[in-house]
């Protein structure tokens, strides 16, 4: 070994989470140290689209986006089995970003503000808040597993547990052509959903979301004529890249002064695109569990963070599963377009549940327990 280095916060995972984490605790007088294998930029398939939430977030860590930089996105259009609907965000505008910009910005403002990085840094093995690598030990007072869905440093402290539905997988690509819609787009039909977002001025990107067995971006565009028909004629920009199986649920949040967060701290599934602002608002309430030295609110605030996005989660994931429910929830919406602004207000905007109201709770209740056709 070539010699330990300490510091109060040491992270692994140079990702969103990570250096979001890195940024909210040196806000708060502690020092940062993050660990990756990769250098920036750092490209992955899912976190481009950032809700409003997210862009909210950013603003509280320091982190500006330039008003010429991706290309905002004012609302969520669903469009399958025949109908459409659109509703606005409640406040803030979405943005569209490609994830190498997102990760330069991140990247800038925690150099900015003093953190310490150690790229290009594999992490060979972990001991109590001690990890290995080829350059010798470090060590944290705090040590943060925000190595993503298939954290090692989960697995490795003993936090990982089971996931619990089927799995599931994405893949994204991007487009030379200039945005048609100021919306995201999510198509849907059986067993697959297709999201399009403008990520600039001369760019799209289209995700796919679907579960069961290997499939490839051409064959699931296939399953999407309007799509296909809306894409022809444009060039792909970039190569293909997937994530997945998504779920993942550790068995715990912490053990002694280890603590993970972001992906690495569980993980549903990216079918309401709130991944990027929930890891930054996670990000912000560890840093003041870690400046406080105490980590015992924070599974509980986190489950409160976490309870009304998973609960619109396990909605769609339903629909997603059943196209009967598919079908009723699209035409309920498509018929009640106030009440998808409703619910998008709650979902997107944060809003309270009792927005929806007793009226627009049973419209929805109703609605879904409907024929299917």
């Amino acid at each position: 070994m070539k010699g330990r280095r300490d510091c109060d916060v040491l992270i692994v995972g140079g990702g969103p989470a990570g250096l979001a984490t890195a940024i909210a605790v040196r806000q708060l007088g502690l020092g940062a140290l993050v660990v990756d294998r990769s250098a920036p930029p750092i490209d992955k398939a899912c976190g481009e689209g950032l809700m409003p939430g997210a862009v909210a977030a950013l603003g509280r860590l320091g982190v500006e986006l330039p008003p010429d930089l991706g290309h905002p996105f004012r609302g969520i259009r669903y469009v399958g089995d025949g109908v459409s609907v659109r509703a606005d965000f409640p406040h803030l505008r979405g943005r569209g970003l490609r994830r190498p910009l997102l990760h330069s910005l991140l990247v800038e403002r925690a150099t900015e503000i003093g953190v310490d990085f150690a790229w290009r840094t594999p992490v060979r093995a972990l001991q109590g808040r001690c990890i290995t690598t080829d350059s010798g030990e470090l060590r944290g007072r705090w040590l943060v597993g925000a190595d993503g869905l298939h954290s090692r440093i989960r697995r490795w402290s003993g936090l990982a547990g089971r996931s619990r539905s089927r799995r599931r997988f994405g893949i994204r690509r991007h487009y030379r052509c200039k945005p048609w819609s100021e919306d995201v787009e999510v198509y849907w039909t059986d067993g697959c959903e297709a999201y399009v977002w403008g990520s600039a001025a001369d760019e799209v990107g289209v995700a796919m979301l679907w579960g069961g067995g290997t499939s490839d971006f051409d064959r699931l565009l296939q399953r999407f004529p309007a799509l296909v028909g809306r894409l022809s004629g444009a060039t792909a920009a970039t190569r293909d890249q997937g994530a997945g199986p998504f779920d993942q649920r550790p068995r715990r949040l912490y053990r002694g002064r280890v603590v993970l967060v972001g992906d690495a701290a569980g993980y549903r599934d990216p079918i309401t695109g709130e991944g990027l602002d929930l890891s930054f608002h996670q990000a912000l309430l560890l840093a003041r569990c870690l400046a406080a030295d105490d980590l015992r609110p924070y599974p509980r605030r986190l489950r409160r963070l976490t309870a009304r996005p998973y609960l619109f989660i396990q909605l769609l994931l339903a629909a997603e599963a059943r196209p009967g429910l598919r079908r009723r929830l699209l035409r309920l919406l498509a018929a009640n377009p106030d009440l998808f602004a409703r619910l998008l207000a709650i979902q997107a905007g944060g809003q309270p549940l009792s927005t929806l109201g007793w009226a627009g709770a049973w419209r929805l209740a109703a609605g879904l327990l409907g024929p299917s056709h």
